[in-house]
């Protein structure tokens, strides 16, 4: 069996990423949509906006993170958001996960962040024990508050 391997993912990734991006959305129960995923990517891509990191089986893509930059006004330095994290159902329990989290957390000491910083669902027990053996602590300090404007 090929070992795992983690890499910075560029827009020539694009078709590896999207049917993974695509799965961890319907995972969070929304429908397909791999048109969408595809364009989100690429936009995503295309203005730095994120950092994407690809687990990689061989030539078989089993999973990604991805990351978004942000500050932090009180150290007046850089933090990152692990918006997603994925792996594929067929490479779960095999370290996937923790290959990713150590590849986001690398890229963020590099450029010497002084925060990474993610959520999960409060069910997704099986996120949550990964994330603590990889090291990150649930914050205990702060509340998160979240708007949501009525669609019209």
């Amino acid at each position: 069996m090929n070992q795992i391997v983690t890499r910075q993912a560029a827009l020539e990734d694009l078709e590896a990423v999207v049917p993974l991006f695509d799965a961890y959305r319907q995972f969070y129960k929304q429908p397909s949509d791999p048109q969408a995923a595809g364009v989100f990517l690429r936009d995503k891509f295309n203005h730095g906006e994120s950092v994407v990191f690809l687990a990689w089986q061989g030539p078989t893509p089993v999973g990604f993170t991805q990351l978004f930059p942000s500050f932090s006004s009180v150290s007046m330095a850089r933090v990152f958001l692990l918006n997603d994290l994925f792996v594929a159902p067929s490479h779960r329990r095999q370290g996937v996960g923790a290959l990713l989290l150590d590849a986001a957390v690398q890229y963020g000491r590099s450029l010497g962040a002084v925060r990474l910083s993610l959520t999960t669902n409060i069910e997704n027990l099986t996120a949550q024990a990964t994330y603590e053996a990889q090291g990150w602590k649930r914050d205990e300090a702060f509340y998160v508050y979240h708007f949501l404007p009525a669609v019209p």
